[in-house]
């Protein structure tokens, strides 16, 4: 028995003593988010994926004695279908609520460390009774993908800016707040303060940790005492005093203060009924998410260079993968391919999300992940999508292309050609003048809509600076207002699905730049877009003058980078 088989059926197994628990604690059922208690998208330990199969970045499941629910959003329905749907019914957020369908009357049992108060009200709505419960009731898996790291930092050239004029600027929002104390607890809003980095996340170079910052710049630091030694000896760290972060909880009890600020979104409910016993708790929420979604000249800069590294790797696969149709080439093969053209550069560290590597009706499904049981060959016939990312030395990448081996049908290229123009229309968008990203996502659906077509995900997400790939405040979504600064990174990249047929995505990112007054965007990306899939009459004469440009300045920025051959390939397939 191979070992995806043994973990499948371990799944039932892994319900039944959950569900004996439930009676053992007195409760109706238990809730489990996809979160760990750092409220990190890619946990290292996965008890969502543990109890359910379900590998996506984002769910939430509720065991009852007789019956499983699996929440999921637009991206993973299909792909929960397929990995819990025999024991659990799939439902869409926001579609469907857990409060919208369970009997009211339930009691439900809650991590309160893994959960905030703002979750919990979404979800339920305080339509059930829920209880903390402090005891861990399942053990979970934990990734082998990577090893844990001593924290390190950056330096001001790297980063743009010290840690103290950061600290300096945060101080400033605190004092106008007439708060004393900040409580920070999302890692990576830690990890950007301090010019820190770390590895306690399988994708991105996240140091787990906390800090309380008080308005005099002292600042208490908690974490794995083990990952902290490096750090403790820079002279950065003088007004810094260190903890274990099992003492976070006596620390709290302790503090003196009137007022503190905390993150409503990763402070949990265990840490903010504490706090809420003792101080005032402003309602400002935590100003680092719109301070470091800012990027700097220097951060720019950086994020630019892992974008050339990037486009010769993803250029050099595009090229690969298309010469070689005909060997057997498989999803997982492709995958492996392109992570060895990503290690070719020495500023490569790792992957900055799980790859998806998907050909023909496996496309559709999208976040899929392929494994030994769904892994296709990529044949001639089918269209190939593979949405992939790096975390270099310095700067996140992420970038998909859609492409073929052989000539398409109409209405694969129309539909290819629908999704190119909203693709297009995003990236030249006077933001000035739309200002969201809520205005900015009706640009990527107008064209598919017209033909009564449209993709169940957002357009863009936000983009960190050699930290997470996803990161807010901003996105280019139905139902996100944030305005649209200078400096800001996003991810551009509509899509369409056709079930159980075939997908198709086009991503870059872009940073936003002001040019003559106005705010535009400027491609990061530099990969080549599949011209064979593109129905040209369909494209108006500005369309085309954008690919031609965007295609020149691919070729200009990394052919030196290339083979002869690759160079050649190049100019014929722009």
């Amino acid at each position: 028995m191979d070992q995806i088989s043994k973990k499948i059926k371990m799944i039932p197994q892994k319900l039944k003593e959950l569900k004996n628990r439930l009676y053992h604690h007195k409760i109706d059922g238990y809730i489990i988010p996809k979160n760990d208690e750092y409220f990190s998208e890619f946990a290292s330990k996965d008890k969502l994926k543990t109890i359910t199969g379900f590998d996506g970045s984002f769910g939430l499941a509720i065991i009852l004695k007789k019956k499983n629910f699996l929440f999921v959003d637009g991206r993973y329905v299909e792909q929960a279908k397929i990995q819990a749907g025999k024991n659990f019914q799939i439902l869409e957020i926001p579609k469907k609520l857990p409060y919208q369908i369970l009997n009211p009357n339930l009691n439900l049992g809650f991590d309160p460390m893994v959960f905030t108060s703002r979750n919990l009200n979404y979800y339920f709505r305080n339509k059930n009774k829920l209880s903390p419960i402090n005891t861990t009731l399942i053990k979970s898996d934990i990734s082998k993908n990577f090893k844990s790291q001593k924290f390190y930092t950056l330096k001001p050239d790297i980063v743009g800016e010290t840690a103290n004029n950061k600290i300096k600027r945060l101080i400033q929002i605190l004092k106008k707040d007439g708060a004393d104390h900040i409580f920070i607890t999302a890692p990576e809003n830690v990890a950007w303060l301090l010019n820190i980095r770390g590895r306690d996340n399988p994708f991105s170079p996240i140091p787990n940790c906390r800090v309380i910052l008080n308005k005099k710049g002292k600042i208490s630091f908690f974490s794995n005492i083990k990952n902290i030694s490096y750090i403790q000896k820079k002279k950065d760290f003088i007004k810094t005093s260190f903890f274990n972060e099992n003492q976070i909880i006596s620390f709290l009890n302790n503090l003196n203060a009137k007022k503190i600020i905390i993150d409503k979104t990763t402070c949990s409910f265990f840490f903010e009924n504490l706090l809420n016993l003792k101080f005032k708790i402003s309602n400002i929420g935590d100003p680092l998410y719109f301070m470091k979604s800012i990027k700097n000249k220097v951060e720019i800069k950086n994020t630019i260079k892992s974008h050339i590294y990037d486009g010769v790797a993803v250029t050099k696969f595009l090229y690969w993968i298309k010469k070689n149709q005909k060997r057997k080439v498989s999803e997982i093969d492709a995958e492996k391919k392109l992570e060895s053209f990503r290690k070719q550069n020495k500023n490569y560290l790792f992957p900055s999300f799980n790859t998806i590597s998907a050909t023909g009706k496996n496309g559709s499904i999208i976040h899929y992940r392929s494994s030994n049981k769904t892994c296709r060959e990529i044949k001639r016939d089918d269209i190939y999508l593979c949405d992939s990312g790096g975390q270099y030395n310095y700067g996140t990448t992420d970038v998909t292309r859609t492409i073929a081996f052989k000539e398409q049908p109409k209405n694969i290229k129309d539909t290819f050609t629908r999704v190119l123009k909203g693709h297009i229309a995003v990236a030249t968008a006077n933001i000035s003048k739309q200002k969201t990203g809520s205005n900015i996502d009706k640009l990527a659906r107008r064209c598919l809509k017209k033909v009564k077509k449209d993709f169940s995900h957002g357009t863009g997400h936000g983009v960190g600076y050699f930290l997470n790939v996803h990161e807010g405040p901003q996105a280019i979504s139905k139902r996100n207002y944030i305005k649209l600064r200078e400096g800001m990174i996003l991810s551009n990249e509509p899509g369409f699905y056709s079930r159980g047929k075939y997908g198709i995505r086009i991503e870059n990112l872009v940073y936003i730049k002001k040019e003559k007054n106005n705010l535009v965007f400027k491609n990061l990306t530099l990969a080549p877009i599949d011209m064979g899939l593109v129905n040209v009459r369909l494209l108006s004469s500005l369309e085309k003058k954008y690919l031609i440009n965007y295609h020149f300045e691919v070729y200009s920025k990394i052919h030196k980078f290339l083979s002869l051959n690759e160079k050649k390939w190049l100019l014929q397939s722009i």
